[in-house]
């Protein structure tokens, strides 16, 4: 069954009208009749089953069906601070973590940053991201949309308030287990391509950051979040 991302009020047992982008995605595109069903969800929480009554030149009318609380979201909730990339790899970064059912994702800048946002083109990038989110939500079934929270200094980003479990990916650290006594509020630190300085690791254990070092192998910046949220996944 089609399922949707959708900026409206949901009511079993009412009737509305498509927005725009829905219209055109599952009538246009996906060429729905009259009496076929779909999947809605609007972030705020559940999903709702629908069914096209009315399909007009540039409209349609549906009819709000059911209701299922199912949310689908882990047992932990993850913040991810990710330091920004280049190209596809940071829209690989947040579609995989959306699938991977993180809670919000702080993008950052550090001093290998590759990726500097100029102020006239942020908020451009960040609703891309943000549409990532939402097509990865409507894909693996998360009702509930991860925000992709505005660029901050890491610096800034570890003055501010945080889960009380704090983890880095360190490589090249001691490997110990440091999810032996993880809570199920998660702040998880990804460096950049060129991993984070000494410093920054030393600023961020200063701020009660654990180093996390997976394997012995230095792990790609698009990668390190999927096999942590990953390992996440399973262990708690």
């Amino acid at each position: 069954m089609p399922r949707f991302f959708i900026e409206a009020n949901l009511v079993v047992n009412t009737q509305i009208e498509l927005t725009e982008t829905v219209f055109h995605h599952w009538v246009k595109v996906l060429r729905a009749q009259a009496g076929e069903q779909a999947t809605l969800f609007n972030g705020q929480g559940g999903e709702f089953q629908v069914e096209l009554v009315d399909i007009a030149k540039k409209s349609a009318t549906i009819d709000i069906l059911s209701f299922n609380p199912d949310n689908r979201t882990p047992t932990f909730t993850a913040l991810l601070g990710q330091v920004m990339s280049k190209g596809d790899r940071m829209d690989y970064v947040i579609q995989k973590s959306v699938e991977l059912g993180v809670a919000e994702i702080q993008l950052l800048t550090s001093e290998r940053c590759e990726m500097r946002l100029k102020y006239d083109r942020d908020q451009k990038k960040i609703d891309h991201w943000q549409g990532i989110a939402i097509a990865a939500c409507e894909q693996c079934g998360m009702n509930i949309v991860p925000k992709i929270l505005v660029p901050l200094t890491l610096q800034d980003w570890l003055k501010t308030e945080l889960p009380e479990s704090r983890l880095v990916l360190a490589p090249n650290k001691e490997q110990v287990d440091v999810l032996h006594d993880i809570k199920t509020h998660i702040a998880l630190l990804i460096g950049p391509e060129g991993g984070l300085s000494e410093q920054e690791i030393t600023d961020a254990n200063q701020n009660g950051f654990k180093n996390w070092c997976i394997g012995n192998r230095v792990l790609r910046t698009e990668t390190a979040p999927v096999v942590a949220l990953s390992i996440l996944n399973y262990r708690i």
